[in-house]
């Protein structure tokens, strides 16, 4: 990995963090970053690796902004199990075959908002169902969920570019 991309997703770590502990607009809009980074992660790491990041990126979160240990982690990481499958699927086979990260240049903004957005549905989804855990009626669930999924993937749009890196530069 370049030492650009590690000080960058270090720096949207601790951007996540500051969007968990001070933009709070209600209870039915939380913003999350956290999946665009799983998904931007470089074809190079393998989904075992992938996971690891993933675990140490939401408990670092969890520890140091949430207050609720392990929802983040728990969350995340399936995100990151399901990143090989999700990319193959949106792209094909050419990003893990070339060894090439998923690009906005290559592959353009469409496709890969769209495997953004399918990657935040699946974080938001465990996130939500465990956060509320049997305490909030459907409504709240599905309306936390819209919004959430809205207000998520309007932050992570413009922040796709800065972690995923074309080698070929």
């Amino acid at each position: 990995m370049r030492r650009t991309f590690v000080l960058t997703y270090l720096m949207m770590v601790v951007a996540q963090m500051i969007f968990t502990t001070y933009f709070h607009f209600s209870p039915l809009c939380m913003i999350t970053i956290l999946p665009m980074m799983a998904l931007c992660v470089p074809t190079k790491v393998s989904t075992v690796w992938a996971m690891v990041i993933a675990f140490a990126t939401g408990i670092a979160v969890d520890l140091l902004a949430e207050g609720a240990a392990g929802i983040n982690a728990l969350s995340l990481v399936p995100v990151a199990y399901a990143r090989k499958w999700l990319i193959t699927i949106i792209f094909g086979t050419e990003p893990f075959d070339h060894k090439e990260n998923v690009t906005t240049r290559k592959y353009g903004f469409a496709r890969v908002s769209f495997a953004t957005l399918i990657a935040t549905a699946l974080f938001l989804a465990i996130y939500i169902t465990v956060d509320c855990a049997g305490t909030r009626p459907l409504w709240f669930l599905a309306s936390k969920f819209g919004i959430s999924l809205a207000a998520s993937y309007l932050v992570s749009a413009p922040l796709i570019n800065l972690l995923s890196y074309d080698d070929r530069r």
